[in-house]
């Protein structure tokens, strides 16, 4: 208790506040940029910490890493261009309510949710860490493999108007996911030759051109109809800046289903905030009564977004904390500034360190606060980027995708991969296949591949494997239901006869 107090008011001094409050602020700001997100801004951070206090530079880099993930949904609302792949299901319903005149009502929902979601996340963290850990630890390649292939079979399920066609696109997210050197001879498949996809098709860049080039092709071509909104926005009434007791009710549900669904999944390695906000979307459309308003403005499917997004963050830090395995990429990141300022992650950092702990609680906590202050403030500058006219933003946002697809592409080549799928979004967009899905089927393609093989390499695909392993069982049929219950696909018994017309009338109707 007294190493607890001690790490509170390490932090709770005048320079380890303003490191918070600068982390938080330089992270929002990044997130809002399409491209480059979190992890991008981590990890250029933390060799500026170098010749910081330990308190002050881990403070500092939890500020960039909570304030980028909530950041990146304000460029999701307004121009429907994630600022990372996570936010793209804010998007589908957060950037229709901006285009109704909602831009501030859809930004307040997203900046609640997020803070709602890091702070219970945070608190799990602080009290559940080992017991936590352990249960992660019973999640082996086989029920991984699962976990993840129900994953996708649910969010294709639940995009768009077709279920299969939604299966069909997340299939091919995970072919594309192929590309690049194979995973244990390191032999290269399918790279034609080019070098550049030795280490695989880029995932930001193809974000981007899938969801923000495709987006602002398709505004492009219908510019003058979007002006018309445009203008009409400028007269919009007021009462649509606030959310009303009736959205609270429909959103509460959904910010505490996402935050659950956000902690879990980021407690377990290698599945992170994407494919968090995606099920928590899904989950959030499939139980609601009237699941045809999503796509078109539903507040809650922002709600149940960004909850599940942000609550990723802390949760990745149980597995961290308590075994030394991070379950994120930003945890990831944060072991190297861990390890600068002297605490090695794992379990004898709480019998060695425990006051060095309690100020890295403490600077969450703060952070989840400062992000409330900043993001309410900041979104009201944000929020004007509705009223300007499309001729300045098009190019705008064209050139922001531009930059986050060469520095997360690796030069001209991240432009390259960017420019194809964003034709390639375009013509999914007009075919109606979930791009969504196909990139949740990207990003979840090289574990599923990997615990793929492990799963048969432990079993040899006998019988036992459902006697040994029931969670993984209990996953995989949960799956075959999910796609015969969505998929329209049915077992019909063979007719002995063709019956009476009057009957088969009856059958049409």
């Amino acid at each position: 208790m007294t190493a607890l107090l001690n790490g509170f008011a390490d932090v709770f001094t005048a320079v380890n506040l303003l490191w918070i409050v600068l982390g938080v602020g330089t992270g929002y700001v990044v997130g809002v940029i399409p491209g480059l997100g979190k992890g991008t801004a981590t990890a250029v951070a933390v060799p500026l910490t170098f010749y910081l206090p330990p308190v002050a530079a881990i403070a500092y880099l939890i500020g960039i890493s909570k304030g980028s993930a909530a950041g990146s949904a304000v460029s999701a609302i307004l121009l429907n261009a994630p600022g990372e792949p996570s936010s793209a299901p804010t998007a589908m319903d957060g950037y229709p309510l901006a285009r109704q005149g909602k831009a501030r009502k859809a930004l307040k929902m997203g900046l609640f949710a997020s803070v709602t979601g890091d702070v219970i996340s945070t608190i799990l963290l602080i009290l559940l860490a080992a017991p936590l850990a352990r249960v992660a630890m019973l999640i082996g390649p086989v029920e991984l493999t699962a976990i993840l292939i129900f994953s996708l079979a649910f969010i294709g399920s639940l995009s768009g108007k077709s279920a299969l066609k939604g299966i069909i696109a997340g299939i091919l997210g995970v072919l594309v996911a192929t590309v690049g050197m194979e995973l244990e001879t390191a032999v290269p498949r399918m790279t034609w030759g080019l070098l550049d996809l030795w280490d695989g098709v880029p995932l930001i860049p193809m974000a981007i051109g899938m969801l923000a080039v495709a987006e602002m092709i398709v505004q492009a071509s219908d510019r003058r109809n979007l002006e018309m909104e445009r203008i009409s926005l400028d007269k919009s009434d007021p009462e649509n800046d606030r959310i009303t007791g009736a959205e609270w009710r429909q959103s509460l549900p959904a910010i505490f289903r996402g935050t659950f669904i956000g902690s879990a999944i980021g407690i377990l390695p290698g599945l992170g905030a994407s494919v968090a906000s995606f099920i928590s979307y899904g989950a959030t459309r499939r139980a609601a009564q009237d699941p045809e308003r999503f796509g078109k403005g539903a507040i809650e499917g922002v709600a149940a977004s960004e909850s599940a997004d942000n609550a990723v963050v802390p949760a990745s830090f149980v597995t961290l904390f308590a075994i030394g395995v991070p379950g994120s990429v930003i945890a990831a990141i944060m072991i190297g500034a861990f390890m600068i300022h002297g605490l090695t992650p794992g379990p004898r950092m709480f019998v060695e360190q425990p006051r060095m702990v309690a100020a890295i609680y403490a600077s969450m906590l703060v952070a989840s606060v400062a992000l409330l202050a900043i993001g309410w403030f900041g979104q009201r500058l944000f929020s004007l980027i509705v009223h300007v006219p499309l001729k300045l933003v098009l190019p705008s946002v064209i050139f922001f995708c531009c930059m986050g697809a060469w520095l997360q592409g690796g030069g001209a080549f991240g432009i390259m991969v960017m420019v194809v799928f964003g034709l390639l979004g375009v013509l999914a967009k007009q075919l109606d296949y979930s791009f969504v899905t196909f990139l949740i089927g990207f990003v979840i393609g090289p574990n599923l591949e990997l615990s793929m093989r492990q799963s048969i390499a432990m079993t040899d695909l006998e019988p036992r494997l459902f006697i040994d392993h029931p969670v993984a069982s209990l996953f995989l049929l949960a799956t075959v239901f999910m796609v015969l219950r969505f998929s329209g696909l049915r077992i019909r018994r063979p007719r002995t006869d063709a019956g009476t017309p009057n009957q088969r009338r009856e059958e049409i109707k």
